[in-house]
């Protein structure tokens, strides 16, 4: 389990990194310097998105559409998947009942995440005026929940992955210090 929470690990540092700093600032380059939906962790408002979808020239918009999307059909599978294993490897010491109950955190990350693409993905596909405010809404709250389910699976992986770094430290230490009694 090690070898594979290294390996989701990396690769969603690195479609992260591809998203950070190559599409997102294209994206936003081409909205006047306004940024992504993604980037609003603490969500927007109607006249905020409204807003952005306005100064998105086409650019963007195809950019957003065809190689934004796509890098975002991967990425949360992958940092849901790397967080979940990872709970589940750093609290292996917790009950099943605890693990299972976090690692539906991590789960229902990604799928808000999917959620948010989806809604995203339609208010993309529409002319500006055909966007409701209850879709900018909706979407907005999608937002706000899959950034704060990440938020608590990233807390929650360096929490466990503290103490289990901790304990294993210390049984490091005391068996050497068993071993040079003998």
């Amino acid at each position: 389990m090690r070898n594979l929470f290294r390996v989701l690990l990396l690769a969603s540092v690195a479609l992260y990194a591809v998203m950070a700093f190559w599409s997102f600032p294209l994206i936003t380059a081409n909205a006047e310097g306004i940024e992504a939906f993604d980037l609003r962790f603490l969500g927007y408002s109607v006249d905020e998105a409204r807003e952005f979808l306005t100064a998105l020239n086409d650019a963007g918009r195809a950019h957003y559409i065809n190689i934004q999307h796509r890098l975002d059909l991967i990425y949360p599978a992958v940092l849901s998947l790397a967080l979940l294993v990872g709970i589940l490897r750093f609290g292996a010491r917790l009950s099943a009942s605890m693990r299972i109950l976090l690692a539906v955190i991590p789960l229902a990350a990604g799928a808000a995440d999917y959620a948010e693409n989806a809604l995203v993905g339609q208010m993309l596909s529409l002319p500006v005026s055909e966007v409701t405010d209850a879709m900018i809404t909706q979407a907005s709250l999608v937002t706000v929940l899959k950034s704060g389910l990440y938020a608590i699976s990233i807390v929650l992986l360096v929490v466990l992955g503290l103490t289990f770094a901790i304990r294993r430290r210390r049984n490091i230490r005391r068996r050497r210090e068993h071993e040079a009694k003998f």
